[in-house]
């Protein structure tokens, strides 16, 4: 009976000692460069705030039965962005992998296409840069690809 007792005492440290192992080890950050983003936060802020003024727009859609990407970006005033520079990769949100690039082709009147094989099937974040008369805009899009 004295061993059971033993056992049933030390079951509560165990569970201390196991919550003490999880939020030792977690860091608390999620970039390398934490510390620097911190010290540039004001300028991130002005950056984006500049990029939202912009109202430019982009679209996307996927066609999973040929696995084709489709971009359109448009202007404020909803007409295309002919002569845009558009780049964009695609990244896990719930997996550390490197992200898969998208070389996109220039269908002309805004509108761009890449064909892709995707490693995996389900939600992806579309991180789209497009620059375009002197000016920078950047976007992320959750799609859920299948």
């Amino acid at each position: 009976m004295s061993i059971l007792r033993l056992r049933s005492h030390h079951i509560p440290w165990l569970f201390v000692a196991g919550f003490g192992v999880v939020i030792g080890s977690f860091s608390g950050l999620y970039s390398d460069h934490a510390r620097e983003h911190g010290l540039h936060y004001n300028q991130i802020l002005a950056e984006q705030k500049s990029r939202d003024a912009l109202h430019w727009r982009v679209d996307a859609t996927w066609q999973p039965q040929d696995g084709r990407l489709r971009l359109t970006v448009a202007g404020a005033d909803g007409k295309p962005l002919s002569g845009a520079h558009v780049s964009a990769e695609l990244v896990r949100p719930a997996e550390k992998r490197p992200p898969l690039p998208v070389a996109l082709n220039e269908l002309g009147n805004g509108r761009f296409a890449a064909t892709l094989d995707l490693p995996a099937r389900g939600n992806w974040d579309l991180d789209v840069v497009v620059d375009s008369q002197g000016r920078h805009y950047a976007l992320t899009k959750r799609m859920f690809l299948k």
